[in-house]
């Protein structure tokens, strides 16, 4: 029986084994290992401890600061790097090879308006005449022995070579038939002179014309890439200044100094490099528009202009050497009259837009010079048109090529509109040239240059951060 109080207390007892052991209950299942940790993880776990102190926050932002520095500076270095490779084919490769193009198509033309006036002239053919003709040939053929070995692997351009380097010797040939020929008389010497001058307007002067829009297409590629803003550059470098300028305000938001040294020379090379970046590139994206709008658009003109010039004086003497023999498309007019009147127009409209492109005198001087010769020249020709459909054709020669009696012929008017041309020709290449250069100029330095700031602005930024490290030692 239980009193109030009294506390029973059960205890279970185990029944012994046999053989006297104590049986004991089956353990529960073991527990596993801790979990592992990964690499990342730990690291993200430290770098989160590392935040929650000043210390730990400084160094990121160090970090930060001098990696980002480092990405200005090099997308700076390869954006300049590739501006200035394509300033530099700009100067000294896509502009000379655009130049040599527009010299083959030059020669070409002159050297046919020197085979017919030395044909013309026949037996008495001027020496200085023939040497121009050989001049022409001769400077064809170096031109195109340079062109084929510094133009780029470019289909067209090697297309237009070939044909030019296979056509050439067979003008030649035909050239020299027609002038042996001639000399002894035989009137077959004018339908060789005739063969000569079509193969040379069909081939030879239609191949010159597509290598020099080739040429001058990859100059206006290099032109643009020379020119293109560096905007990936100047994104980053402002963002690079903004990082500064933000760890900057922090410090002395932190600390009441008003300067970090480090930082503050880190601000000061990182303006540097973005201020030398936008200047240089401003000066150098104009100098190099200068070069295109006042330089080789003039010599584009220019060229095109002398052509038409060249042209229209081997079609006024074809005139007298055909004596209407080839019609036009309208089979009562000389075709070789109705081409040269074709030829004086885009004459004349070219020189018109020379003038207007013209910036300077010594510019204007030469293509004013060239619009009187026109004058002169159109004068003359008409002149000489109307005594040659009289009949007189004695008369009408002369008056064409010149001579002792006749000062004031045509081809003498033409060499005046030539000379004039090469003038112009040769002031506006220099002026595309200084310009051009001057870009190149504009460019020098500045990829060496934000490098070695950008290394020292991230240095900077480092030993800035770690004189605020040092304070907590």
């Amino acid at each position: 029986m239980r009193t109030e109080g009294e506390v029973t207390v059960a205890v279970t007892t185990r029944a012994p084994a046999p053989g006297g052991a104590v049986a004991v209950p089956p353990a529960g299942p073991p527990e596993g290992p801790p979990g592992r940790v990964t690499a990342w993880a730990e690291g993200v776990e430290r770098l989160r401890a590392a935040a929650t102190t000043e210390p730990g926050r400084l160094r990121i932002i160090g970090a930060a600061l001098a990696a980002l520095v480092l990405l200005f500076g090099a997308v700076a270095v390869w954006e300049i790097s590739d501006r200035v490779l394509a300033a530099e084919d700009v100067v000294g490769r896509s502009q000379p090879l655009s130049a040599d193009a527009a010299s083959i198509y030059r020669s070409l033309a002159d050297a046919d308006t020197a085979a017919s006036s030395g044909f013309l002239a026949g037996s008495d053919e001027p020496r200085e005449v023939r040497g121009r003709y050989e001049k022409d040939i001769a400077n064809v053929s170096r031109l195109l022995v340079k062109a084929a070995a510094t133009t780029r692997a470019d289909e067209d351009s090697r297309r237009q070579i070939t044909l030019l380097s296979e056509q050439l010797p067979r003008y030649t040939g035909l050239i020299e038939q027609a002038r042996a020929t001639n000399k002894l008389g035989l009137p077959l010497g004018g339908a060789y002179l005739r063969y000569a001058n079509e193969q040379m307007s069909t081939q030879l002067l239609p191949a010159a014309q597509r290598l020099y829009e080739a040429e001058t297409g990859r100059l206006y590629t290099d032109y643009d890439e020379a020119r293109g803003l560096p905007l990936l550059s100047l994104g980053t470098g402002v963002l690079a200044l903004s990082l500064l300028l933000w760890a900057q305000r922090r410090n002395y938001r932190r600390t009441n100094r008003i300067l970090n040294h480090g930082l503050l020379a880190a601000t000061a090379a990182s303006v540097v490099v973005l201020l030398w970046l936008a200047v240089g590139h401003t000066v150098a994206r104009a100098e190099l528009n200068q070069a295109r709008t006042d330089g080789q658009e003039s010599l584009k003109v220019l060229n095109d202009a002398r052509i038409a010039s060249l042209q229209a004086r081997a079609n006024e003497n074809l005139t007298l050497i055909s004596r209407g023999a080839v019609l036009a498309a309208d089979n009562k007019s000389d075709k070789y009259d109705v081409d040269f009147t074709n030829n004086m127009k885009d004459l004349d409209a070219g020189l018109r837009v020379a003038l207007a492109l013209a910036d300077d005198s010594r510019g204007r001087e030469p293509v004013e010079g060239a619009v009187d010769g026109v004058k002169q020249w159109k004068q003359r020709h008409a002149v000489a048109r109307e005594t040659d459909l009289k009949g007189d054709y004695q008369s009408a020669l002369p008056q064409v090529i010149g001579d002792k009696d006749h000062k004031d012929s045509s081809g003498a008017a033409f060499d005046t509109v030539d000379a004039s041309l090469e003038r112009a020709v040769t002031h506006e290449q220099a002026e595309f040239t200084r310009a051009a250069r001057g870009g190149l100029d504009a460019l020098g330095g500045l990829a060496t240059g934000a490098a070695a700031l950008a290394v020292l602005a991230a240095g900077a930024a480092l030993l800035g951060i770690g004189r605020r490290l040092s304070e907590y030692r």
